[in-house]
């Protein structure tokens, strides 16, 4: 390929006849196709699905609570190896588990010294992080100690860049245990006073606002 195309593909869009736009935009979309480029395949955002079950994570304070042996009564926040320490038994894994499902391995560790088998865990505070970048006047972490709907969390980081943001196509990169969801919404409608269903972060969702596309 010569030079005089190379530089002619360099050459910027906007300065471009209509014809030349289109040959470029046709040979770079050539070149995606050639080189494996694909598409994230967006998920319809599900909006009455039943929330997750709360799971205890670094940085929950637990309050632990024993009925019938008061004295062992403890608060403890999950340290970043995701353990707590309690009297008696010394460290337990704590982080990644349910209440439920850390209520029953502290009552099979207490079993031979409870008076009655009965343990309650209780999240006394909790706080989790979202992640928004693109055009947004603070992209960075968002820490929150309490559920955010995507449009919260980018008023949470400035707010949009007006001047530039696609409101109608915000993603939402949301990583799971074995796979990665993609989520595209229309928060532009949101602003205008549609009634729309909001959608609900989860710990460690990414927002991602896109800039409107200009040829100038």
């Amino acid at each position: 390929m010569g030079r005089s195309f190379i530089s002619a593909m360099l050459q910027p869009i906007a300065s471009r006849t209509g014809r030349e736009r289109l040959l470029v935009l046709s040979v770079m979309g050539l070149f995606c196709g050639m080189a494996g480029c694909s598409t994230p395949q967006y998920r319809e955002p599900d909006l009455d699905q039943k929330p997750d079950p709360i799971v205890v994570r670094e940085g929950d304070v637990l309050r632990v609570t024993f009925p019938g042996t008061p004295n062992l009564n403890a608060t403890q926040q999950v340290r970043r190896d995701g353990k707590i320490t309690l009297s008696l038994v010394g460290d337990v894994a704590a982080a990644g588990k349910t209440r439920p499902e850390l209520e029953k391995d502290l009552k099979e560790l207490y079993a031979s010294q409870l008076v009655t088998k009965d343990v309650t865990v209780t999240i006394e505070s909790s706080t989790y992080e979202i992640y928004v970048t693109g055009a947004v006047l603070r992209p960075g972490k968002v820490i929150t100690n309490r559920q955010l709907t995507a449009l919260e969390a980018i008023m949470e980081a400035g707010g949009p860049d007006y001047t530039k943001a696609n409101l109608k196509a915000v993603q939402v990169i949301r990583n799971n245990k074995d796979h990665v969801d993609h989520y595209k919404l229309d928060l532009k409608r949101v602003l205008k006073g549609a009634d729309v269903e909001p959608f609900k972060l989860k710990p460690s969702d990414i927002i991602y606002v896109p800039e409107r596309f200009s040829w100038f």
